[in-house]
């Protein structure tokens, strides 16, 4: 068996705390995940997670960098095979809005935005990474909409931002009063933003 560097080790170990850290927010709760819980999930002492992460918050930022990345490569592919209006639509109507994971998520999701709202640091980390992520969905739909010549019906900053919390709150919905059809809720604003007409 061939050893691990240094190096190699600390990325598995920040690899495995990342996905313990995941799965004990899906499974806790933001607020009530702890960074023992987290460690010992991820078969490590809690000073592992405060050397790679700072804490539970470093974690959750962590996390949901890796999260906005792994989406914006999915957008890209798809976006880069889009043919049309519907294939743009397809693309940005995510198939997990139903998805339980994706709801307990949101609810993490949400106890951070409170939690956060009172400091101001962590709040403004969260904010951009929120905006980076915005921004690139911006620039590539506005690069696919040129090409496909699609005329949207708002500007594209503001249909981002809109269809971003719309999803988040579809899928927190589900936790708690799930919807009748909820992917298809966001397929018919989507339907409004990239409106036939407009093409």
């Amino acid at each position: 068996m061939t050893r691990l560097t240094r190096a190699e080790q600390q990325r598995r170990t920040h690899e495995h705390l990342l996905e313990a850290g995941r799965e004990v927010f899906l499974r806790r709760g933001f607020l009530a995940a702890t960074v023992e819980e987290i460690a010992a999930d991820a078969g490590y002492t809690r000073g592992a997670v405060y050397k790679h992460f700072g804490g539970k918050e470093g974690l959750w930022l962590a996390i949901i960098e890796a999260g906005a990345e792994s989406h914006l490569a999915e957008l890209r592919r798809t976006l880069a095979l889009a043919t049309g209006r519907d294939d743009v639509i397809a693309a940005l109507a995510p198939v997990d809005v139903v998805d339980k994971d994706a709801a307990k998520w949101s609810a993490a999701a949400a106890e951070v935005l409170a939690a956060t709202a009172q400091q101001p640091e962590t709040a403004a980390l969260v904010a951009a990474i929120q905006q980076r992520h915005d921004d690139e969905v911006v620039a590539l739909l506005a690069e696919h909409a040129k090409r496909l010549r699609l005329e949207p019906a708002l500007p594209l900053h503001e249909a981002v931002v809109m269809l971003g919390a719309l999803g988040i709150g579809l899928a927190l919905r589900q936790a708690v009063a799930p919807a009748a059809d909820p992917a298809a809720i966001l397929t018919h604003v989507l339907d409004s933003v990239f409106s036939p007409e407009a093409t």
